[in-house]
């Protein structure tokens, strides 16, 4: 492995959970990534490449910005 697959490799979702405001956006794009629990949300699997872009567009359309990788 080299130092790109270390990289992509230790990819992760964080969401700021002092900002989430659990309008559950990011479940309804990527809910295989995302759940709104206890009024937050919550990562509910690790980073894949593969699904970069479904999981860019719950990035994106987050309404205060609250995920990140």
């Amino acid at each position: 492995m080299d130092e790109k697959d270390d990289e992509k490799s230790e990819k992760k979702i964080v969401i700021d959970h002092n900002v989430c405001i659990g309008c559950g956006t990011c479940e309804g794009i990527a809910s295989d990534y995302f759940k709104v629990e206890d009024g937050l949300a919550e990562v509910t699997a690790p980073y894949k490449e593969e699904d970069a872009d479904i999981i860019d567009e719950a990035i994106s359309s987050c309404p205060v910005s609250a995920i990140s990788v």
